[in-house]
């Protein structure tokens, strides 16, 4: 409307905290940043004030870099005070991978939901020196791309033990509606899915400050994969579905506090566009399956770029969620191919 200021994104916060700094980001709310060894190189953590000590949100990977770091964050920033509580969002490893060692280094309580404690801690005991047979024909059945197939089983594959502290028996549970206290503030709990299982949000009863893991972020949207542990899973379905109903809970003020990228406002905005990029995509892969094709071969239309060696893991478990939501949805056809690939054609 005339008058009105278009609606945008914005990004109080434009410095980003050097290693072993910290920002001030609201009344006692430090934003801190950790290093990541990949192209997505930092994991947002969030330090909140408790008086005699912090309760922290995340925690980076369990590296040795990371540990020095958190020293350096310990005896600098945080003022010495312990960390007696940390919040894990969800369990991937860049979130959940130095919880353990908080619990059993530095006497902290574990926070998390249920399905993050279960899957964190099944992960971290299932080391494997080879893929197993069931991840190789899972691979087999996305149309991997054969020399990356043939280069996968050789080489010993990723463990979340490799980035995952040990994580002790004993957790407190979180679960949607709840409500906890931290940081001077009572938080309400809403549960998201599709990025992770059970992936746990904290929306502020006393301001306008959301901590949202990577269920929301303002300029990338999360990875939605289907791996070999749940391979009809529909997480794109989960993600549509929760967009929808964290978008509820927003206004335009609430600053935001991703793990990923830049803290900013504008959440309504941006569960929008984070709807519609799916959507949008879904369309162009419906056009894209006018013939049979695999998950890896539907890289374009998903991702209107080149997509590397390194990203390929990645993009390849995107896409087989993206074409597996079509067919648990009716709108593709899915049969087997020669090689042992599922392709996937539009109904006409």
């Amino acid at each position: 409307m005339d008058g009105m200021r278009p609606e945008v994104l914005r990004y109080p916060f434009r410095d980003i905290p050097g290693q072993g700094e910290a920002i001030e980001v609201a009344d006692g709310v430090l934003w801190l940043r950790l290093p990541l060894p990949m192209k997505l190189d930092h994991v947002n953590i969030y330090a909140l004030d408790d008086g005699d000590s912090w309760t922290i949100v995340d925690t980076g990977f369990d590296t040795r870099l990371t540990r020095e770091i958190w020293h350096t964050l310990l005896a600098g920033p945080l003022h010495g005070r312990p960390v007696g509580r940390v919040i894990a969002t969800h369990h991937h490893p860049d979130h959940i991978g130095l919880a353990g060692w908080f619990q059993s280094d530095h006497g902290a309580e574990l926070v998390t939901t249920r399905t993050s404690w279960l899957l964190g801690r099944m992960l971290t005991l299932d080391v494997q020196e080879q893929a197993p047979d069931e991840t190789v024909e899972f691979w087999r059945t996305t149309g991997m791309d054969p020399a990356i197939l043939e280069k996968r089983i050789a080489e010993r594959p990723f463990n979340f033990a490799d980035m995952v502290a040990p994580m002790p028996l004993g957790f407190t549970r979180i679960k949607q509606d709840d409500t906890i206290r931290f940081g001077g503030r009572d938080w309400d709990v809403h549960i998201g899915n599709g990025h992770a299982p059970e992936h746990a949000t904290f929306w502020s009863r006393d301001d306008d400050l959301v901590l949202a893991g990577d269920q929301i972020l303002p300029s990338i949207s999360p990875n939605l994969g289907v791996y070999v542990t749940e391979p009809m899973a529909d997480p794109v379905g989960d993600w549509l579905e929760s967009c929808e109903r964290l978008a509820l809970l927003t206004n335009p003020e609430q600053l935001v506090l991703g793990g990923h990228k830049l803290p900013f406002a504008g959440a309504p905005l941006r569960m929008r566009q984070l709807l519609e990029n799916h959507h949008s995509a879904l369309e162009r892969l419906l056009e894209h399956l006018d013939t049979p094709k695999a998950a890896s071969e539907c890289f374009v239309p998903l991702f209107r770029r080149t997509i590397g060696e390194s990203e390929y893991g990645l993009a390849l478990v995107e896409a087989v969620a993206h074409v597996s939501h079509l067919y648990q949805t009716g709108q593709v056809t899915r049969t087997r191919r020669d090689d042992g690939a599922w392709v996937y054609q539009t109904r006409g």
